[in-house]
């Protein structure tokens, strides 16, 4: 049998109800008269991007945004057949859609059903309405129990929930509130970030003003220290610093970006890692129906990846993962020793027990997971 390289596709749905008042993704909140056009221009970059996906075995399926679920349920079968007439389905491993709980209605999980999506992403964020005020968001809890019990009803198992933590105005008992909650249901994923200020968003409009009233450091670690615990007790494994699942119910899609394995991004702003280059595409809606239309989809922000670079995204992004870097599988990859390149700042991490061996393993201790970004930093040569 013809070995075929195995490959990952991401695809951008950039259009919102709403822009929160956090993000910096790239999405729009006031085109939902582009919407149809732009589904269009999306099957054809993935028509003719055939040649490609003929070539690979694709794995994973990821479609994110901005918000899938806003497009109606004629759009969403219009691109998901689209994907079935043009990908051989029978390698894919998984297939994910992110969706927000106020649009997520009944007839487009009948098709996401159909069309063969086995795992679906809620945006939930927080368990309180007042907290989803805050955030911008246009949904409330019982948005998000109505569109869970549907999906369950609908035989959907794999389910993951986004939630964040270090929220304005957020509390301890917050936290905990939306754990114990969250936890209850038969929820086999849960991803829970700590807010992070971006520019040009609204919240870091209001930190600039004064009046966005941020946890303070110590209650920050504190709520990431209860996440961690109480969804361990709960039975969870948490797999990478942010990310918690029941046993089996990894997501394979995100495994991918962390072991530094190649994806290709289909859509507006779209990046892609492939064939030792890493590109996006435009992140101009109408420059990328017209490329689309003339069949040039141009790569943006080309960059070859040397041997240096493939080190460093290895170290960067594995250890973010819990179980850390396989000290075998870096020599597998690369034919060289880790100690050969990393030797010094493996030994003075150690000594300041901020990463620790474990078997073949190096990972980050938990005093090294709370300062993590300044550790992965020690690993760019």
């Amino acid at each position: 049998m013809l070995f075929m390289k195995e490959l990952s596709l991401y695809i951008h749905i950039p259009f919102c109800e709403s822009k929160c008042f956090y993000c910096d993704f790239l999405s729009f909140d006031n085109k939902s008269d582009s919407i149809e056009g732009y589904i269009n221009s999306l099957c054809a970059h993935i028509i003719s991007s055939r040649k490609v996906l003929d070539s690979v075995q694709v794995n994973t399926i990821f479609i994110g945004g901005g918000t899938p679920s806003i497009l109606s349920a004629e759009q969403l079968k219009k691109l998901l057949y689209c994907l079935h007439e043009n990908i051989n389905m029978n390698y894919v491993k998984e297939f994910t859609i992110e969706s927000n709980p106020n649009s997520l209605t009944l007839d487009k999980i009948k098709v996401m059903r159909d069309y063969k999506i086995d795992r679906v992403s809620i945006g939930l964020q927080a368990w309180q309405d007042e907290l989803l005020r805050k955030l911008g968001r246009v949904h409330t809890q019982k948005d998000f129990l109505f569109a869970y019990n549907n999906l369950k009803n609908e035989g959907f198992d794999n389910i993951n929930t986004d939630l964040m933590f270090s929220l304005p105005d957020q509390t301890l008992e917050m936290v905990e509130e939306t754990l114990y909650n969250v936890s209850t249901l038969d929820i086999k994923h849960i991803s829970f970030y700590g807010l992070t200020l971006e520019k040009d968003t609204r919240f870091m409009e209001l930190c600039d003003r004064g009046i966005l009233n941020l946890p303070g450091e110590q209650l920050d670690r504190d709520m990431y220290h209860l996440v961690c615990d109480y969804l361990t007790n709960k039975g969870y494994n948490q797999y990478e610093i942010s990310n918690y699942a029941k046993n089996g119910y990894e997501c394979k899609h995100n495994l991918i970006y962390w072991d530094a394995k190649e994806y290709l991004g289909l859509g507006l702003g779209s990046h892609s890692y492939y064939n030792e280059e890493r590109y996006h595409n435009t992140k101009n809606i109408d420059i990328y129906n017209k490329e689309v239309f003339n069949n040039n989809i141009v790569k943006y922000n080309i960059e070859k990846i040397d041997a240096k670079a493939k080190y460093e995204e290895f170290m960067f992004l594995g250890l973010r993962k819990t179980k850390g870097i396989s000290i075998s599988n870096f020599k597998e990859v690369f034919g060289v020793d880790i100690k050969d390149i990393y030797q010094n700042p493996i030994n003075e991490l150690i000594d300041k027990g901020l990463i620790a061996y474990q078997g073949e393993y190096i990972h980050l201790t938990k005093f090294g997971t709370d300062v993590s970004n300044k550790v992965l930093l020690e690993f760019l040569l």
